[in-house]
């Protein structure tokens, strides 16, 4: 978070006192929008814990989601290297454009952010139908049958590894990928736990 020392060296009077925030999803990495900051609107940011910009067309603060409840929740906020530009990293509540769309840059999307969408895509099939979704079908099947398919998987791709075939690597790794996500998901767990666990190490 952005401390004392730093907020004093952001550079209002070069941007005339309303300094561009680039607000990227902390976990996908992808570019959500972006808006503008005057120094009351930082300070309502770090405060509430909820993004909030200086809206040029209603000349007010304005926090994002205060009408539609889809708030973009601070986790952290740098400035860049000359000081007079702002990156909020945000945890969005529900799609951040005003379209409906995840990011006001769609469909503009990095891989990881691929895989956070269909992360939230396997959730959201734990409550579906097991006759018409095979992702709910396997949620179904239990814990053990899960994990039996992240070890078959596993097997299949290290097979396809040795005999160095690697358009059979690439589809036996997609399956196990996506089969070690339902396992997570069924144990309560998401890939910002692993890659925490990553960065640990």
């Amino acid at each position: 978070m952005l401390t004392t020392q730093k907020i004093e060296k952001l550079d209002w009077e070069k941007v005339s006192y309303m300094m561009p925030v680039i607000v990227q999803h902390a976990v996908s990495g992808d570019v959500l929008m972006m808006g503008y900051m005057n120094k009351e609107a930082l300070d309502v940011t770090i405060s509430s814990g909820k993004i909030t910009f200086f809206s040029r067309s209603k000349q007010r603060l304005w926090t994002k989601g205060e009408s539609s409840g889809h708030f973009l929740n601070l986790v952290n906020i740098y400035p860049d290297c000359d000081n007079d530009a702002l990156l909020a990293l945000a945890d969005p509540i529900g799609p951040t454009c005003h379209f409906g769309t995840h990011s006001c840059f769609s469909p503009a999307q990095t891989d990881s952010g691929f895989l956070f969408q269909l992360e939230k895509l396997l959730a959201s099939r734990k409550t579906a139908d097991p006759n018409n979704s095979y992702t709910a079908k396997l949620y179904a099947s239990g814990t053990k049958r899960i994990a039996q398919k992240v070890g078959e998987e596993g097997v299949e791709t290290a097979l396809a590894a040795t005999v160095n075939n690697k358009e059979e690597l690439t589809n036996e790794a997609a399956d196990l990928m996506y089969h070690l996500m339902v396992l997570l998901q069924d144990q309560d767990l998401d890939l910002s736990c692993i890659i925490r666990r990553l960065k640990e190490r």
